[in-house]
């Protein structure tokens, strides 16, 4: 969420960066509502000051104070209307910035779509094939080893089974990156997979989003988690942390979405699903090492994909084609040769202190020192069902069969191929 005071401040560069972000955000309300707390404002001064002069002229001469004193009420009672007015308009205020995304950092490129994003780097070459070849689909659905038939009987579309060697190559992903990343500092959490409405609103998941998650019936609303950015950003909720930055996270979950809005969008396989795996890695930072911080939390989730020997490439976003909260994200974009083309599997965000603010997450700069708001960071690390497809595309063979990537071969109790199920 926006800070009122500094939107106030720097309002018509909150507007452009805002604006710059286009689609459909409009901010007429936006603008109109600022202009009136601006009025109020100084109003509210101008009452508040000759208030302040009518009680100076009763202070210095007693017989000013029968003549000023029904002006002394009735100012009184204007300020009094005026705050009132103020305070409901920042009421309604606070209620837009819940819907109002974050100001795109300055360093983010002025852009439309994802057409306008920028490539910021790349990692080995597309492989190269002497058949054609197929989409992860096809080749699991061949191995005998994914099945969307028997997934729709039991649960509907967009859920599937995987079995065998393929079930454990998930369990092995997670392992091999849980591994990766505690060596790098990150500490292991295991979270809740249901999580409270207003967890779900300090993340910025909600009010925008709530079409796309799915959540409890009755009383106790709960709503279960679209990733392990929620738990593990709430996990410091109104707190006030003490001592260095950044503190790293890492943790493995389930993930849910509705998949509101994306009907028709990848309907076979395993990229679009209602339920999926993912390693996520979150990062508390000062607010003057935060862009730092995201070049690192970035890097350590491409060194998953370099391990795996996958060719993909880092792409900064433009303002048009980022998401609600972030004021700064790459996406991994991994190589999938069944589909010619690139695929996120990994979006690596630096939210500012919008996450923070609306969770109360603050740091201590120094002892005694008044707290502050931090930044947060977040970015898969990875996306395991589609580090899955980019395996299944990259590796496979003409016969049928996919080579896994030495360093999981540990991992899959020294498996160093997918076969078709006998």
């Amino acid at each position: 969420m926006l800070d009122l005071s500094f939107v106030a401040k720097n309002f018509d560069t909150v507007v452009a960066r805002l604006e710059a972000r286009g689609g459909k955000l409009d901010l007429s309300r936006f603008k109109a509502l600022f202009a009136e707390r601006k009025r109020l404002h100084v109003e509210l001064e101008a009452t508040q000051a000759r208030k302040n002069k009518a009680q100076e002229v009763m202070k210095t001469d007693a017989s000013k104070r029968a003549e000023l004193g029904p002006e002394m009420k009735q100012l009184g009672q204007v300020i009094k209307d005026l705050e009132g007015q103020l305070k409901a308009l920042e009421d309604q205020l606070g209620g837009l910035m819940m819907n109002t995304p974050n100001v795109p950092h300055e360093s983010v490129p002025v852009g439309a779509s994802e057409a306008d994003n920028q490539v910021a780097r790349t990692f080995g070459q597309k492989p190269t094939f002497t058949f054609t070849p197929r989409q992860h689909f096809e080749v699991g659905e061949k191995l005998g080893m994914l099945d969307f038939e028997r997934a729709a009987k039991v649960s509907g579309s967009r859920f599937a089974f995987s079995l065998g060697a393929l079930a454990r190559l998930e369990r092995a992903l997670t392992a091999f990156m849980i591994d990766e990343h505690s060596k790098k500092g990150y500490l292991e959490v295991l979270p809740p997979y249901l999580v409270s409405r207003q967890s779900m609103t300090g993340t910025g998941q909600l009010p925008k989003f709530e079409d796309d998650a799915f959540k409890t019936a009755g009383d106790n609303e709960l709503f279960l988690i679209p990733t392990a950015e929620v738990p593990v950003t709430n996990f410091h909720a109104d707190e006030i942390l003490e001592g260095a930055l950044p503190k790293k996270y890492c943790a493995f979950s389930p993930c849910f979405r509705a998949e509101a809005g994306s009907a028709g969008k990848d309907t076979r396989g395993l990229i679009r699903m209602h339920q999926f795996h993912k390693v996520e890695l979150v990062m508390f930072a000062r607010p003057d090492q935060s862009m730092e911080a995201l070049e690192q939390l970035t890097a350590d989730a491409a060194s998953i994909l370099e391990k795996l020997g996958l060719h993909h490439r880092v792409v900064l976003l433009c303002t048009g084609d980022m998401g609600f909260a972030s004021t700064k994200t790459y996406d991994l974009e991994v190589w999938l040769p069944g589909q010619g083309a690139y695929r996120e599997i990994s979006s690596c965000s630096c939210f500012s202190d919008f996450q923070a603010r609306r969770a109360k997450i603050r740091f201590r700069p120094a002892p005694g020192e008044k707290p502050q708001l931090l930044h947060t960071l977040n970015g898969s690390g990875l996306a395991v069902g589609r580090t899955v497809v980019a395996i299944l595309e990259n590796f496979q063979r003409e016969d049928g069969t996919v080579k896994l990537p030495d360093v999981l071969v540990p991992y899959m109790g020294g498996l160093t191929e997918l076969k078709p199920l006998g």
